[in-house]
């Protein structure tokens, strides 16, 4: 028999964990992508590319036996619904837009953007479940995170720092 610390509970683990692991094969099957994604679209593309195209899933490819080895997944590609005069300029901004969304997540989970032309409905998660930053905790994080690293990065660490120095 395992011995008790006081005050430990031993099957206790991170709510996180027990719902992450609840909730990602339901995500899967559903063939949608980090819900990041969808809360912070115009943080990722900027609001102009936001009002006129939103994502829909995150496509990701079979699974190959040489990656499973790397235990690094294949690139997915990023379904995006845009309005349809705005197909072609999304298409040529793709490249962009596919940069900005791997920044966001710190690695290169996206490889190509498959356009579905259609009217784009506005999300009120996207924009009302995020806070606008706060202008005081913004200049406080930019003087900690400083400039000796590259812009898009500091920019991310600003971003964060901000939300962190603001608090709830």
């Amino acid at each position: 028999m395992r011995k008790r610390r006081p005050g430990k509970i031993p099957w206790s683990r991170p709510l996180a964990d027990l719902v992450q692991t609840a909730i990602d094969p339901v995500l899967r099957r559903q063939g949608f992508g980090p819900p990041g994604l969808v809360m912070f679209w115009d943080d990722i593309v900027g609001e102009r590319l936001a009002a006129m195209s939103q994502p829909v899933k995150v496509q990701w490819p079979a699974r190959q036996h040489d990656r499973a080895a790397e235990n690094r997944p294949a690139p997915a590609t990023l379904v995006v619904r845009v309005e349809t005069g705005f197909a072609l300029e999304l298409q040529h901004l793709a490249p962009l837009v596919i940069e900005r969304v791997n920044a966001h997540f710190g690695w290169r989970c996206v490889a190509r953007l498959l356009l579905k032309q259609g009217p784009v409905a506005a999300l009120p998660l996207a924009k009302h479940g995020v806070r606008p930053l706060d202008k005081a905790a913004e200049a406080a994080a930019e003087t900690i995170v400083g400039s000796g690293v590259e812009e898009p990065l500091r920019l991310a660490l600003t971003r964060l720092g901000a939300r962190v120095l603001a608090g709830p």
